[in-house]
């Protein structure tokens, strides 16, 4: 039987989170040291004092990067920080990477180690450690596959699950920049293929740019919430889209919510940038994904204290069940909030 030639259910009508959550529903939980698994951004385990965060990443060439515009340096970097921000999103400590790679034969040894040159410089920037991984030779390209562990105090640990109405909504940076930054490289790639231009014009769009290529993670921001006494009662990083990842704690914490599109911080490149691609910034911005920033809710008595520290912005709250997810524009119009993750090829 040729497996290929299947004729079952198209994975694209489930879309990334349905398959998921499709999956999860035959798993089963058998160790008691299992604290929860499958649903939060790493899974939890009892390990004594503390409790032990993993995650795990997956980056396949042509479907997550382009090698023609996406330096190897920048890429080892880029999948660090994707790896160990599943940790920061748990309110953990990362500690230890593991990476594993398929490599083609079009690689060279100074290619890898250029690789291994960005993984590297962000291990050494967020004191982690390198401890293990595997390689194997690959058919299709590049594959980098990324597990990170790290530590939590038990009661520290914050899940997806805990929000409650009337919780603020706070996000952590700007969003929408990395996609738009996506879009410009691609422009410029078709340009070079096509009319064959030998410098691609990038000028004033670097922070954009850099945002696509070597994001990096807001761990000041969790330290400020520590000193000034801010527990989140939820939390994700915000890597599928704001609009995506703002569902998951909705939908795991039993609630809705409500926010506002000009609450949602868009940097000055992005809106330029949208206005070059003729869409409206809120998009990329909702939608977008790869911005690596902090989405978490917190209690409505901590206002006054949030609004202390800068590099947070409140966009909204969250409602009681059934009442709807909905952005809300600047007329009062409502918009629903509905999740991308995977869009069904055309």
């Amino acid at each position: 039987m040729n497996n290929t030639e299947n004729k079952g259910t198209p994975i694209g009508e489930y879309g990334k989170f349905g398959l998921i959550e499709h999956l999860a529903k035959k798993v089963i939980i058998g160790n008691n040291s299992t604290v929860s698994g499958i649903g939060d951004d790493s899974a939890v385990i009892e390990s004594g004092e503390n409790l032990t965060l993993v995650s795990t990443d997956l980056f396949l060439e042509g479907i997550h990067f382009n090698l023609i515009y996406t330096p190897l340096k920048h890429l080892g970097y880029k999948a660090v920080v994707r790896g160990i921000s599943d940790i920061y999103a748990m309110n953990g400590t990362p500690g230890q990477i593991l990476i594993a790679l398929g490599i083609s034969s079009k690689f060279s040894v100074e290619q890898v180690e250029e690789l291994y040159e960005g993984i590297n410089l962000a291990c050494e920037k967020y004191k982690v450690d390198l401890v293990g991984g595997d390689t194997t030779s690959s058919l299709t390209g590049l594959t980098i596959g990324i597990t990170a562990l790290g530590i939590v105090e038990k009661e520290s640990l914050i899940k997806r699950n805990g929000a409650g109405a009337n919780d603020l909504i706070c996000v952590t940076g700007d969003f929408g920049a990395a996609f738009m930054g996506l879009q410009l490289l691609e422009r410029e790639r078709k340009l070079f293929e096509k009319e064959k231009v030998a410098q691609p014009d990038l000028s004033g769009f670097e922070y954009a740019i850099g945002r696509q290529l070597k994001p990096e993670f807001p761990v000041a921001t969790l330290i400020e919430l520590r000193k000034a006494g801010i527990r989140p009662t939820s939390m994700i990083d915000v890597s599928d889209g704001l609009a995506s990842d703002l569902i998951h704690i909705c939908k795991l914490s039993g609630t809705c919510c409500r926010i506002f599109s000009n609450k949602i911080p868009i940097d000055y490149e992005t809106s330029k940038l949208s206005e070059e691609f003729n869409i409206d910034p809120v998009i990329p911005a909702m939608n977008g994904g790869e911005d690596y920033e902090l989405l978490f809710t917190i209690p409505l008595d901590s206002f006054e204290k949030i609004k202390q520290i800068e590099s947070v912005k409140v966009i909204g709250h969250m409602t009681s069940p059934g009442t709807g997810n909905f952005l809300v524009g600047d007329g009062g119009s409502e918009v629903e909030i509905s999740a991308q993750g995977w869009i069904k090829a055309k």
